[in-house]
């Protein structure tokens, strides 16, 4: 046992040596650091653990701490996960020890499944240990107790902490930390994380940032503000002049969490699976694959099967459940299943019970079910990181090394595989950079501190800033952001609806009345779903024969603009079983089960696809670049590689290949940047515009991860053979500017970003006392808000973040920005007389089926075949 163990106190030591254990040096590290109270960031492999590391320093201070009796003590530790499933598995296995040593420690969870009662006794009667998500950090801290709540909290442990940062919960989760460091200054925090590219954007998420003390600026709150009575925010909140609004210092170098980082590690032992029969050119379904895979399953004791999207996820179990004569235990785990039916299959995975759980990303994060002994990823990874994370499912411990295959759809993915199998034998990280806090988390956070406790604006202005996301923010963005809060802004200031916040002759802002509170607690969060809408099995009526009535159990939920586009009659793919469709009852879809041999339609959901990563992506354009590369790929791709090189052109790593050619009375333009799916679709928007204002008539485009087809009447080929620099301005960087707000302008996309920034910042709430709105009525309100704003106040605060979300999201600009400089004087045109065996994969994107069935991959396959015979004729 390591010497610095003589710290532990003499129960630890024997509970570790009952074991067979001995404490790991990373372990001991963050016992010391919590003694000096610093902060810290523990970077290590899956199965090092971490989870005990973070909690070990509250388990020896809770044990060692006297003086206050148990019913006297207030909240210790808040560990924030960011999954309710996690959060749940690590109060379990946190129990453990905390048994076995008889320690007097009491650990609950509390997720939105906690019963109201128990969480009103959390708040009266805290526990040691509070095991939570960020959704319920928020509700918390808006809560009136919560200054006694958390007062005498010591440490806030961040688990999985890459995953929470890269996004709106992060920003939230962000806000909630710089509160309870200012309510609680004794306060240290613990970030656990096993993948991270750039530690130090994790180390300053993990303490506040300081900044030069701010001058007194004319007109802020407490400076004689007040007029005798409480007063809304007609006028903008303080009367500062831009000129003299306080600039931002970003947080120093001093604003730093300290770091510990675990060496070493058993090598994963990661493959892809290869197939004698040839992959397709394009499809995702894999489906050449599911007997190998199966075969995988009955070879191993427990295996995770992860698919990238909800729709695949249905799909892969239902192939599997055909395959599966042996009806081995087969789970199937996603996010649109109901809870009831998750809670089962990880209930059975604990228990032993299960051969294989086809699963999305819902079982990404560290869930610490030792039995699994395979990781089977479906499709390309499209993140190094993810992959690794998924990998660290298997064989869940440090000195074991974890197995899995990565199973390829189609030979592009192939491409994919090999970067990702390279990217996870080098260690090498792409989790995303760091965010800016957005403005419509920040709208939501002001009216929930609102809800707590009045403030002063100059004081939350300066908390908020201590925040790593929102270090930069002006005072000119928080006085909007203040102001949207208290009237809804200049255009909407006149209706008394949006006015939830006012300011008192006291100088302090608090919220209008207890109704706007009860409203931001039904409405807090930043996950904004498609709109649900449960699916229930239907009986048949036996006094009214051809009646079905809502009386089964409820099976989870669909989309319910996909509920919209059936028909009764029509029968789709959910919860593993082939339903059809009888209607739509009270808000919920009725449906019956009835045979496989009826072709389904499938749920089609938004926002599953996870774009490929930029730093993978850069590792296939390479692999592709370099013919010695070609030696380490299966025969079917080297003959493909070697064929596309015969015809036409492989390219550079830094180039774009662009190819024209003429196809049954259409002319045709390839390109493959290999940016994503959603950069391209933005690429594909902007190209159609020049090619029409050139007078070539675009007709449409596709997209997908590795390239773009667009089709024109017009003859783009001709064009560029008159014009030598024509391909050049058509991918000029300008197309970014006048090209990009005018099509924002005339798209829906704006439309459906603004819906999300409104639902997060509360302008239009989903859910009141007793009812929730439909999707139908957010998406009117929030379309006529829109229509006012952009007319009367183009620079409103959430038009603003609706822009930045778009930019940063939904089109991916900053990507498509760095891909047009990144080709500028390298684009190689190469006019040819018919498709070339490259342009096969993205053409087969142009009308196709988005429907898995064993007939529209016959469909696919037959498409394929035709476009090959006539790219190698």
């Amino acid at each position: 046992m390591p010497k610095a163990s003589a710290s532990l106190p003499p129960v630890f030591r024997q509970w570790f040596e009952s074991r067979g254990w001995e404490p790991r040096r990373h372990q001991l590290d963050l016992l010391e650091k919590a003694r000096a109270g610093r902060s810290v960031l523990l970077v290590a492999p899956t199965g090092a653990g971490k989870t005990l590391a973070g909690f070990l320093p509250s388990l020896v201070e809770l044990t060692e701490r006297g003086g206050k009796t148990r019913e006297k003590r207030g909240l210790h530790t808040l560990y924030i996960s960011p999954l309710k499933a996690l959060a749940t598995d690590v109060a379990r296995n946190l129990e453990t020890p905390v048994q076995e040593m008889g320690l007097p420690i009491r650990v609950e969870t509390r997720t939105g499944d906690t019963p109201s009662h128990k969480r009103a006794r959390q708040i009266e009667r805290p526990p040691d240990i509070l095991l939570t998500t960020p959704e319920q950090l928020a509700l918390l801290l808006a809560h009136r107790e919560a200054r006694e709540l958390f007062k005498d909290l010591r440490r806030v442990v961040l688990d999985e902490l890459h995953s929470l940062v890269t996004s709106k919960r992060g920003d939230l989760l962000s806000l909630g930390l710089a509160r309870l460091f200012t309510m609680a200054p004794q306060l240290t925090a613990v970030g656990l994380s096993a993948t991270v590219r750039e530690p130090d954007d994790l180390r300053r998420y993990l303490v506040p940032q300081r900044h030069e003390p701010s001058p007194p600026l004319w007109g802020r709150d407490g400076e004689g503000g007040g007029n005798g009575s409480a007063e809304r925010a007609d006028q903008p909140v303080s009367a500062v002049p831009p000129s003299l609004a306080l600039p931002h210092k970003g947080g120093g170098e001093q604003d730093l969490a300290d770091l510990v980082v675990v060496q070493g590690g058993a090598e994963a032992d990661i493959r892809m699976l290869e197939l004698d029969e040839r992959l397709p050119l394009a499809g995702h379904t894999a489906s050449l694959s599911m007997p190998a895979i199966y075969d995988l399953i009955r070879e191993h004791k427990t295996t995770l099967v992860f698919v990238n999207t909800r729709l695949q996820a249905e799909y892969t179990f239902q192939e599997l459940w055909k395959l599966n004569d042996e009806s081995l235990p087969i789970a199937l785990h996603h996010g649109s299943l109901d809870v009831s039916q998750r809670r089962r299959v990880e209930e059975a995975m604990i228990a032993g019970k299960l051969k294989a759980v086809v699963c999305t990303a819902t079982l990404d994060l560290g869930i610490d079910w030792g039995d699994v002994d395979l990781v089977v990823n479906v499709g390309a990874p499209k993140g190094a990181s993810r992959i690794m994370q998924r990998i660290g499912r298997s064989n869940h411990r440090m000195d074991e090394p974890s197995k899995a295959y990565l199973v390829p759809a189609n030979r592009f993915e192939i491409l994919e595989c090999r970067a990702a199998l390279d990217a996870v034998h080098e260690a090498a990280q792409d989790t995303p950079d760091a965010r800016t806090g957005a403005l419509d988390v920040l709208c939501q956070h002001i009216l929930g501190m609102a809800c707590a406790d009045p403030f002063r604006l100059e004081d939350l202005y300066e908390e908020v800033r201590s925040a790593a996301p929102y270090a930069g923010l002006t005072w000119e963005d928080f006085e909007a952001a203040v102001a949207f809060v208290a009237t809804g802004g200049y255009a909407l200031r006149a209706y008394e609806r949006f006015a939830k916040i006012v300011k008192g002759n006291d100088g302090l802002w608090r919220v209008r009345d207890a109704r706007v509170a009860q409203q931001y607690r039904l409405n807090v969060g930043t996950i904004v779903e498609s709109t649900m809408i449960k699916v229930r099995v239907g009986r048949s009526s036996r006094s009214k024969p051809g009646t079905v009535l809502p009386r089964g159990r409820i099976l989870g939920e669909i989309e319910e603009y996909f509920a919209e586009t059936m028909t009764p009659g029509d029968t789709f793919l959910f919860a593993g079983e082939v339903l059809r469709f009888e209607g739509i009852h009270e808000d919920e879809v009725i449906a019956v089960r009835t045979s496989a041999g009826t072709e389904p339609k499938i749920p089609s959901y938004e926002g599953g696809k996870f774009p490929l990563s930029t730093f993978l992506a850069a590792r296939v354009r390479a692999i592709l670049a370099d013919p010695f590369e070609w030696d380490r790929l299966p025969p079917q791709m080297t003959e493909w590689l070697l064929q596309q090189r015969r015809r036409s052109v492989v390219p550079g790593p830094r180039d774009l290949l662009v190819e024209t050619f003429p196809r049954a009375g259409r002319f045709y333009m390839t390109c493959f940047p290999f940016e994503g799916r959603l950069a391209h679709q933005t690429l594909g928007m902007l190209l159609t515009r020049r090619l029409e204002r050139a007078r070539l008539k675009p007709l449409g485009f596709v997209a997908n991860d590795y390239g773009i087809a667009v089709y024109a009447s017009g003859d783009i080929a001709a064009r560029a053979a008159r014009d030598p620099g024509f391909m050049d301005e058509l991918f000029s960087e300008d197309m970014l500017g006048d090209d990009l707000e005018d099509w924002l302008a005339e798209s829906s996309l704006m439309k459906r970003t603004f819906r999300q920034c409104a639902v997060i910042a509360g302008l239009i709430e989903r859910r009141f006392p007793g009812q929730e709105k439909t999707g139908r009525q957010v998406t009117v309100s929030t379309d006529l808000v829109y229509d006012v704003l952009r007319k009367h106040e183009p620079d409103h605060v959430l038009l603003r973040a609706a822009r930045a979300d778009a930019a940063t999201g939904l089109l991916d600009v900053r990507r498509l920005g760095m891909m047009l400089s990144r080709i500028r004087g390298r684009i190689i045109h190469k006019p040819l007389d018919r498709v070339s065996p490259l342009s096969v994969s993205v053409m087969l994107e142009i009308g196709r089926e988005r429907v898995y069935s064993d007939n529209a991959d016959e469909i696919l396959a037959e498409a394929e075949a035709a476009l090959l015979d006539e790219a190698l004729a």
